[in-house]
């Protein structure tokens, strides 16, 4: 059985073996790196959870299966969203020209000191702050000729005490000696830790595993959209709390909101901070994406929460984890993939994996140990913080070794993805997506109903079933 899998079915610590079937094998995509295996892994444990709720709520279990190429085509749902066209085809949707200008000034550029960096200019307001130290436009000439003035090392602090965003790039061996990486190689892939007590909350019979289930959502971009979505196939009531000031990238909106609501709640203002407590007091988890510290500033740190909701599941997405030098540095997906080594490992100048791996398989990761979590709150009670990151799970990804691939150019085509695509009507447009890829026996996954406007709901529960 996969390596990876028998890993988190550690974190499931449950005596009874489940039923489970993965099939298929790397190469999928044209990298050395075992993402699609892996990514099987992460979903067939993701699917485990799912079946053990399922035993719990009616007493059957069931067999879940994965295929690894249906699991890459998982990994990169995004690349499979399509627009309808006005003679009724389907077209792939793709960035804006000025946006995939923008996306290819991310990459890694050389120093001074002949090492090379990484800044990342995903949001406005981090660009603007990057630029300005950089003292650039936002051209690859120009970033160039700006970081080619740095010593790795001086650039790295300077951006990181703006709060902006970028990395060094590192080997892997070189990652795995740094204070930060040592401090997440001791710790598991997924951590989930008791926070509180309270009294078991059983799942209610009948309906999809996660009927009854509140999921507050305050993620974005993409892990966490990602784990709460998870949530929303199974049943969940899933509402996302965005503000109108805050940016989001439409085609991400579109692809990872699908089965969730969505409301508008401004936490500079004390009136729309004291309505998201009230939700709280109604969720059973909590999801957000934000670095370590910040919500915890306003109220809403996971002890906090835990007292305002005994028995509250409280699951905590970001970059470079908790603990460690690096625990309040942002990060996105290029980010992990250049600090950890794996960009180092990929190609000289430093390249990234063909899919945000480290994206997909942490949101997943971050619905398999909230899935956990419900799970033991139901029999014994508690409230829980559940922690993945985006860097922890680039290092389990290199932890699976590696595998030759014959060619350039791999992937899954669109005849491929095809029947597993499904089309949805929705206020941007009809479009055609990816559909759930996780089989169950018995249980049948899916959304009841499309991705929705950002906005477009009220800041208030549904009634339970």
């Amino acid at each position: 059985m996969n390596a990876a899998f028998q890993e988190l079915l550690q974190i499931r610590n449950r005596e009874e073996a489940p039923s489970v079937e993965i099939t298929g094998s790397d190469p999928v995509y044209s990298t050395r790196f075992k993402v699609a295996q892996t990514g099987a892994a992460v979903l067939a444990a993701t699917g485990v959870a799912i079946s053990d709720i399922w035993e719990m709520k009616t007493g059957r279990p069931q067999t879940v299966s994965v295929d690894v190429r249906h699991a890459a085509m998982a990994l990169n749902s995004v690349a499979h969203l399509m627009d309808r066209q006005v003679d009724g085809s389907y077209k792939v949707r793709g960035d804006s020209l000025l946006s995939q200008m923008a996306y290819e000034t991310i990459r890694a550029y050389p120093t001074k000191d002949g090492r090379w960096f990484m800044p990342h200019f995903g949001m406005k307001q981090l660009k603007e702050r990057v630029l300005g130290i950089l003292d650039c436009e936002q051209t690859q000439e120009s970033i160039a000729r700006a970081v080619a003035k740095w010593d790795a090392e001086e650039l790295d602090q300077t951006i990181a005490a703006a709060n902006a965003c970028g990395g060094i790039v590192r080997s892997e061996e070189e990652w795995r000696r740094h204070p930060h990486g040592q401090a997440l190689a001791a710790q598991a892939v997924v951590e989930i830790e008791k926070i509180g007590d309270s009294d078991p909350e059983p799942f209610p019979e009948g309906g999809p595993a996660l009927q009854g289930v509140r999921v507050l959502d305050l993620t974005r971009i993409l892990a966490g959209p990602v784990a709460a979505r998870t949530m929303a196939e199974h049943g969940a009531d899933v509402l996302m709390v965005g503000a109108r000031h805050v940016p989001q990238i439409k085609k991400f909106v579109l692809e990872l909101s699908h089965g969730k609501r969505s409301c508008f709640l401004d936490l500079n203002t004390a009136e729309e901070s004291a309505r998201l407590k009230d939700l709280v007091r109604g969720a059973d988890v909590f999801s957000q994406g934000y670095r370590p510290g910040v919500l915890e500033a306003r109220g809403f740190g996971p002890e906090e929460l835990a007292v305002a909701r005994p028995g509250l599941i409280y699951t905590s997405i970001n970059c470079y984890g908790s603990g460690g030098p690096f625990s309040n540095r942002g990060g996105w997906e290029q980010i992990a993939q250049t600090v950890t080594g794996i960009s180092q490992e990929v190609g000289i100048p430093p390249k990234l994996l063909p899919v945000y791996f480290c994206d997909y398989s942490t949101g997943y990761l971050g619905a398999y140990g909230t899935l956990l979590a419900l799970a033991r709150r139901a029999v014994e009670g508690g409230s829980y913080h559940v922690k993945v990151s985006l860097c922890r799970s680039a290092m389990f990804l290199q932890d699976q070794g590696r595998i030759d691939y014959p060619r350039e150019g791999m992937g899954i085509s669109d005849e491929e993805a095809r029947p597993l695509q499904m089309e949805s009507e929705t206020t941007y447009g009809p479009i055609r997506h990816l559909g759930p890829v996780i089989r169950f026996s018995e249980s049948k996954p899916g959304w009841a109903w499309p991705s929705p406007a950002l906005g477009a709901d009220k800041a208030e529960w549904l009634e339970r079933a």
